[in-house]
């Protein structure tokens, strides 16, 4: 036994020696080897370095084709261009189909997730995520022919999470803004694509990803480019010309950035930026010497899981929704000598009224469109039509034959356009808080989680699965 003892001695000290030895080595005998680099404060990095300090956003740029367009219509951002997901394109749309469907023009693969397609000037802009090379790519396609024209990418660690990349770009005349995974947000010229600047919300202002990565897409206002942090500060505006930050809202509630996006109201007169996040619903000024200020916030509205973007119902009020059990509420808005006010003055669970989990609803004249969550009891996934001034008693809905889950919606002249999990695309001519069904076809066979919002330019309707993109020639 004692014997044991000294032999167990021995062997800690052998070790002893050894680790002194090499630590020695490290700290004078290897010139490559700087021990201030592992201390706090002395390796010249900003505070809080985490795994998005290493990434050059939009580092790689690759030019594949050129491109000649008869087309000039534009879906250039979330929503469209008056972010109702209404499309006031002049092009006429078939009212049938034959029986193999609509015209299908191009498909183009794509990395797993469920970002959507913005369109400009004959040009299709998707944030994607190519698996093989681990990284964020803005690509650029022609919409008449599906070529890939051009990609500005750089290299981020991304792992599957029910998808990968789910934002929308927003391009404008000058610019295109994009927002990846894990917040990344770089801005480019458009006609040229050159980097312009970057931002990193997660490093620069101690913003939390949000579960899920992020499915916020940026706002551009006059060349102002307006995001959702959740971090130091809850919204900043930045100069698109130069990444210059003009305004920012101060966060002193702490809220978290969701997977809303930030859309424009005109309430009282006074327009403002409307932003859902984790914590509270906040209106924040978007002119005059006040810009960047909470106008009116309430934290009585305040799910943990936030996926869609506050609607506005006007007289005043906003509609909120989201799913998980939330369901849907109302918010007024007041405004006195003293400024702004909200109430939260209606919340119902799913099988009380109007919710929806994923696609924001969308509101046409005094009515009000959504696909009800699978927990709406018996309405759930069914596509349904609430009158503004009641949200808990349907007027019209698909019937329990016709069920939808999470996919997208949106509304070209008289037609409602709307795709399933599945990618079936269906075709319902609108009426007056009714719709009839002209048409349906599967598009892709194998197509799954079509979650993506569509697009629509010049009779070319976009639409995605997990993994593909499709254009279609929706026209008559």
């Amino acid at each position: 036994m004692r014997g044991e003892g000294i032999n167990s001695r021995l062997i800690v000290i052998g070790i002893v020696v050894i680790f002194t030895t090499l630590f020695g080595w490290l700290l004078f005998g290897n010139p490559s080897y700087d021990p201030y680099l592992r201390v706090p404060g002395m390796d010249n990095r900003p505070k809080g370095l985490g795994e998005n300090d290493s990434v050059m956003i939009g580092e790689f740029f690759e030019i594949f084709n050129s491109s000649v367009t008869k087309t000039s219509g534009s879906w250039p951002r979330f929503r469209g261009s008056d972010y109702d997901n209404i499309s006031t394109d002049p092009t006429p749309t078939a009212d049938s189909w034959p029986a193999e469907g609509p015209p299908v023009l191009w498909k183009v693969p794509l990395g797993e997730g469920h970002a959507a397609p913005s369109i400009y000037d004959g040009k299709v802009y998707i944030l994607d995520y190519d698996e093989k090379k681990r990284a964020d790519a803005l690509r650029c396609f022609s919409l008449e022919t599906g070529e890939e024209l051009w990609k500005r990418w750089y290299h981020v660690a991304i792992k599957r999470n029910h998808g990968m990349s789910r934002t929308i770009p927003t391009v404008t005349d000058k610019y295109i803004i994009s927002m990846g995974p894990r917040c990344h947000v770089m801005c480019l010229d458009r006609v040229s694509g050159d980097l312009l600047w970057t931002l990193d919300p997660v490093r620069d202002f101690g913003a939390e990803i949000p579960q899920w990565y992020t499915a916020q897409c940026p706002l551009v206002e006059n060349d102002i480019a307006v995001i959702a942090l959740g971090g130091t500060e809850l919204l900043v505006g930045i100069e698109c010309s130069t990444g210059r930050i003009i305004w920012e809202t101060p966060n002193p509630d702490a809220w978290k950035m969701s997977h809303s996006s930030v859309l424009p109201a005109t309430i009282h007169g006074k327009k403002m930026y409307i932003y859902m996040a984790v914590g509270g619903v906040c209106g924040v000024s978007a002119e005059g010497d006040d810009i960047g200020k909470v106008l009116w916030k309430t934290s009585e509205w305040s799910p943990t899981v936030v996926a869609t973007s506050p609607l506005y119902l006007g007289n005043n009020q906003i509609l909120v929704t989201t799913g998980y059990g939330a369901g849907g509420g109302r918010i007024n808005i007041e405004k006195n000598e003293t400024g702004f006010s909200a109430s939260v003055t209606e919340i119902h669970t799913p099988k009380e009224g109007l919710s929806s989990e994923q696609q924001t609803p969308l509101r046409t004249g005094e009515y009000i469109w959504t696909i009800n969550p699978k927990d709406a009891g018996a309405m759930r996934n069914q596509l349904t039509c609430y009158h503004r001034s009641d949200l808990r008693t349907p007027v019209w809905s698909s019937g329990k034959e016709s069920r939808f889950g999470l996919g997208p919606y949106m509304v070209v002249g008289d037609k409602l356009f709307l795709l399933n999990d599945d990618s079936e695309l269906f075709m319902y001519r609108m009426g007056t808080g009714s719709a009839t069904l002209i048409g349906n076809h599967r598009i892709l066979d194998d197509g799954a989680d079509a979650w993506g919002p569509l697009a629509f330019a010049d009779g070319f309707l976009l639409l995605r699965d997990s993994r593909i993109m499709v254009c279609i020639d929706a026209r008559k």
